[in-house]
């Protein structure tokens, strides 16, 4: 494919989009009916419909019945955590592999045109951004996304969430698999938002901020203090009433939904004719940034607290004009106590 005719690339080679991205025409007033039927289709395909059946996968033939999850055991929770494991390795690996590894469509649609394997760093263990992803997603991700998953199967299994059948309440739990990813954006910004104060920032998540030119195994170089909040997500359905196979769902969006946002293409080619869109320029533009688009653009919460970029010199000029204001602020606190 030709992504000049999608886009522009500047000098250093770095591509973006002819059409910056925008927020979902979700949370709108007044409301845009026309462009929320256009959207739809997006917001179910590819991504939400297939987490949402991996994770109808894991409640049928990973998680084990009932009776046995009302008891923590090693065999059921090292099997979940082999299984979890295996997928990471395949779904991340395969992003990686034929983007970074094969280089399979070159830079066509990459945002930045440098690969993190051309430039090893200090900042990431053995210099390589890559071995830092992995073994932080097997060392620390894996086994906090798999002990939260536990706790909470543990919790349905023994009465302590509360649990609905789909046979007695199919409308209401059919529109709660419709608003996991919408509760996922909400609780994705709001620790997202904690972990940018300076204390955090500095000890957790510059860890994850380490990858400038974010690629696949970046979605899960964390902190594990920033892993058990990313993946806290779950813990919603220990409050809502909800079904054990939703609250797998939630946590598969986390957890197998941070890839595109980090893949660093705006598109993954199939064929030469066909691609898929990854929507990671929103947070590709908070990788590059630090402070703007806290949240991916599913509720326009950025917007409300005026952090949203979509890559247009206007809001380069917003974000610059709002550095200067924080400056400002800093050296007046600096003045004060001088």
């Amino acid at each position: 494919m030709d992504d000049l005719t999608y886009g522009t690339r500047n000098k250093r080679g770095d591509w973006a989009p002819n059409e910056p991205p925008g927020t979902a025409p979700l949370f709108v007033w007044p409301p845009r009916p026309g462009a929320l039927l256009k959207w739809l289709p997006h917001y179910f395909l590819p991504y939400n419909v297939l987490f949402f059946l991996s994770a109808l996968a894991w409640w049928h033939w990973v998680v084990p019945p009932v009776e046995i999850m009302q008891t923590v055991s090693w065999v059921w929770v090292l099997r979940l955590f082999a299984v979890n494991a295996v997928a990471v390795f395949l779904w991340y690996g395969l992003f990686e592999l034929r983007l970074y590894v094969q280089r399979a469509q070159g830079n066509r649609f990459k945002y930045n045109a440098r690969f993190p394997a051309d430039h090893p760093s200090e900042a990431f263990w053995f210099k390589s951004q890559t071995r830092d992803g992995m073994m932080r997603a097997f060392l620390s991700a894996v086994p906090i996304w798999t002990g939260l998953q536990v706790g909470v199967l543990w919790a349905f299994a023994n009465g302590y969430a509360p649990w609905l059948e789909w046979t007695s309440h199919p409308v209401y739990l059919a529109a709660l698999c419709i608003a996991v990813p919408v509760i996922h954006e909400f609780h994705f910004f709001c620790i997202h938002r904690l972990i940018h104060t300076p204390t955090l920032y500095k000890w957790v998540h510059s860890v994850h901020h380490n990858s400038v030119n974010p690629s696949p195994w970046s979605s899960l170089a964390m902190h594990p203090v920033e892993h058990l909040l990313y993946f806290s997500t779950i813990l919603y359905h220990l409050v809502i009433p909800s079904h054990p196979m939703i609250a797998l769902y939630q946590l598969h969006v986390a957890g197998f939904g941070a890839v595109p946002g980090h893949v660093g293409f705006d598109k993954v080619e199939l064929t030469e004719g066909t691609a898929i869109d990854s929507h990671a320029h929103i947070h590709y533009l908070h990788h590059k940034h630090f402070e703007v688009n806290y949240g991916d653009g599913l509720i326009p919460i950025d917007r409300w607290f005026g952090t949203f970029h979509d890559g247009s010199k206007e809001a380069e000029a917003r974000m610059n004009a709002r550095y200067q204001a924080k400056k400002a602020r800093m050296n007046g606190k600096s003045e004060k106590t001088a």
